[in-house]
């Protein structure tokens, strides 16, 4: 399986029955499977989306937004329930335009579940965390 490292983006392989053993990657020596969201930016999204071999559940958010900010406790919550087997991330779309113009984000917070760098699915609005975790594993 590979994952790439969300500190030094390296492209690490780990063998899936390891997932569940904390591993670290090869360059940085720091955690691939973290169980709270990760901050990508314009430099690191693509490539981590593309190349991470699990479920990438990424918040399109943004600073200014109430929902947004509200989300994001639960948000948080949701990616210590689904570590290690779905990696929560979110994109600041201020700091990150180019990110996530693909993506035609028209109201924030808006998730977008990828697998093997394709979308699965899509939801915009606030969620708490129960709705997240069902919403992530729902593929």
């Amino acid at each position: 399986m590979h994952l790439v490292c969300p500190q030094c983006s390296t492209v690490n392989r780990v063998p899936a029955p390891k997932l569940t053993d904390g591993p670290i990657c090869g360059e940085c020596k720091q955690s691939l499977l973290p169980n709270h969201p990760i901050e990508l930016s314009e430099n690191t999204f693509a490539k981590f989306i593309a190349r991470t071999e699990l479920p990438v559940l990424v918040d399109f958010w943004a600073p200014w937004c109430g929902p947004c900010r509200m989300m994001a406790p639960a948000f948080a919550e949701a990616a210590a329930k689904l570590s290690p087997n779905t990696i929560l991330v979110k994109l600041d779309t201020e700091a990150s335009p180019i990110a996530a113009s693909p993506f035609n984000i028209t109201g924030i917070p808006t998730l977008i579940l990828f697998k093997g760098g394709k979308v699965i699915a899509r939801q915009s609005g606030a969620m708490n965390a129960e709705q997240i975790v069902r919403f992530a594993n729902h593929v």
